[in-house]
């Protein structure tokens, strides 16, 4: 008997429990939008005043201030005034600024000329270069049927002074014997004399003269033989015996180069 009393006393405990919550959350749910209301209400008479006392302030300042003349508002920096160059009155000013102007634009450009020219000079060709681009020399020690050799620009030249004989069999040559086909005449400018660098045109090597089955040169290194005008005749030589740029600038003188 007594659990049963103790078990419905804890009932009826917890049902008013419940019943007084949601009584308290309901008059919560009430007063809250009216709270609310009362507080923004009096948040805005509070500070509508001192907005608009904010908001009036700068139009009042630029009011009173807008009565001021530019020169009384001051300014720390005054150099434009004191540094200012007055063109009408100061004219022995301006034309110094245009002497000293010209004068670094003068000196600008005489130093790119100077540098420009150095340039180029450093391009060309040196003194020891030029003596060596050409080369005199006097054929009248040379006795006819003999070869000599003289050295251009580090080269061997074969210069051979020809006999009557020599040039004509080799004028009777036919083209179509030749591999390189040219004609003597085309490879002298006097028929006594012939000019010929002294390079095999098969690997570079230095013929010796007065050798071969022609008695013009031959190549020992791979059996090139070439005849009295340099042309070849036999062997793996692709080509004649270079001639090259010479001039005779008196009777026993020649000027190769």
């Amino acid at each position: 008997r007594h659990q049963h009393k103790g078990s419905s006393i804890f009932r009826a405990t917890k049902h008013l429990y419940r019943r007084c919550a949601m009584n308290a959350l309901r008059l919560a749910s009430r007063v809250a939008p009216v709270a609310g209301r009362v507080a923004a209400g009096s948040f805005q008479r509070q500070t509508a005043p001192t907005a608009l006392r904010t908001l009036q302030q700068p139009a009042l300042n630029f009011s009173s201030s807008s009565t001021e003349q530019l020169h009384e508002l001051g300014s720390v920096d005054h150099g434009y005034t004191a540094d200012r160059v007055d063109r009408a009155a100061e004219p022995e000013r301006r034309a110094f600024t245009y002497l000293l102007l010209s004068g670094v634009r003068f000196a600008y450009a005489s130093t790119a000329r100077v540098l420009v020219v150095k340039f180029i000079s450093s391009m060309s060709a040196s003194a020891d270069v030029l003596a060596m681009a050409s080369a005199e020399f006097d054929l009248s020690e040379i006795e006819p049927g003999k070869t000599i050799t003289v050295k251009w620009r580090g080269k061997p030249v074969f210069i051979r002074h020809r006999v009557q004989s020599e040039i004509d069999a080799e004028a009777a040559v036919p083209l179509a014997y030749l591999r390189d086909q040219e004609t003597d005449d085309e490879r002298v400018l006097q028929p006594e004399w012939l000019v010929v660098l002294g390079i095999c045109t098969h690997l570079g090597c230095v013929p010796i003269s007065g050798a071969g089955e022609y008695n013009g040169w031959f190549c020992p290194c791979h059996g090139s033989h070439y005849d009295v005008s340099g042309r070849i005749r036999k062997g793996p030589a692709p080509l004649n015996l270079e001639v090259p740029p010479y001039n005779f600038t008196g009777d026993k003188k020649i000027l190769i180069g």
